[in-house]
Parts: C-alpha cells; structure tokens; sequence
C-alpha cells in the first residue's frame, strides 16, 4: 500500500510518499522523495527503506539530464539515466510518461536508475515507453523481460498497472 502526495509547480513537481508491504514473509517499509524540474526530469531522490531487519538510505542529486551525485561523489554509471523506477510503487513510470510527451503510437527507449529496494540492488537499466492511447502505455524492460500496458490519468498519473497496483483512492486540491 502506498500513500502518494504530489505537489505540482511552475517550477517542477515534489513528490513524498511511503509504502508498506510484506514480501517473503516480511514486512518492508519505504519512504521516498523525489523533485522534478518543470520538464518533469528527476533533479533529486531520497530513499530511507527497512526490510528484513536491514535500513538503507539513498540520497541522489542530478542536473535533469542525466548526472548524478551521491555523496559528494559522481556516479558516472547513471550517466543519462534521467528518471528513476522504483518496482514497489506504479508512480514511477509516471515520470517519463510525462517527460517523455509522446504522441500515440510514438514509442521512446530510455535509461532509468533502477532501485530494487528488496534485493538491494541499484543499477542502470534500459526501458521502452510507447503511447497507445489518450490514456494507456506499453511499458517494457530492455531486452524484452517484463512489459505491461499502463493506464494513466488526465495528469499522467499512473492509475493501474495491471496484476500489480491499482489507484483506490485520490484527493485534489488546488
């Protein structure tokens, strides 16, 4: 279960969220936060996750187009990863459908920050992004492991992502 908020701007977009699940038997707990510039490209992340009885704590901060920092100390393996994907939440996916602004049937291959908090494992990874409708994408790893269509919101918000997450709830405010 996810509790998501997003903050929109002229400037860009913050989002705070927490998630708590249980996998192989144990429970895990996420909090994160991202901020987009006005282009919807991811210029920081901050991750605090504990699972199986270990804490981790990521903090990257970037330039929008794919140059990472963490820890005072470049991370030259994400180079031209602009967005990130963390697999426990569908929000992710949303930050290059909006970036992205594909038209339909327009199709985009990307490098992400690919961060599997259960495995503790953060690597590159490469993703494609092909609109499909108004509302839907085909979203598939690179080679071709997982792929899923992805139905978004009017604001490019993920709201199901099939056999995974579906949206039970949202509040808007303006």
């Amino acid at each position: 279960m996810e509790n998501c908020l997003v903050n929109t701007t002229g400037s860009g977009t913050e989002i705070k969220s927490t998630i708590i699940g249980m996998h192989g038997g144990t429970i895990y707990h996420v909090e994160y936060q991202i901020i987009t510039n006005g282009n919807w490209e991811t210029i920081f992340f901050e991750l605090n996750n504990r699972h199986s009885n270990l804490t981790n704590h990521l903090k990257f901060e970037g330039d929008g187009r794919g140059n990472w920092v963490t820890n005072g100390k470049p991370a030259d393996q994400f180079t031209s990863c602009i967005d990130i994907d963390i697999p426990l939440t569908p929000f992710t996916n949303s930050l290059p459908i909006n970036r992205l602004k594909l038209r339909q049937g327009e199709g985009q291959e990307i490098q992400v920050i690919y961060l599997d908090l259960l495995q503790n494992e953060v690597k590159p990874v490469r993703q494609k992004y092909t609109r499909l409708s108004k509302s839907e994408y085909q979203y598939q790893n690179v080679p071709n492991e997982f792929e899923a269509r992805i139905e978004v919101d009017e604001l490019g918000l993920v709201v199901d992502y099939p056999e995974l997450f579906v949206r039970l709830a949202q509040i808007k405010t303006d």
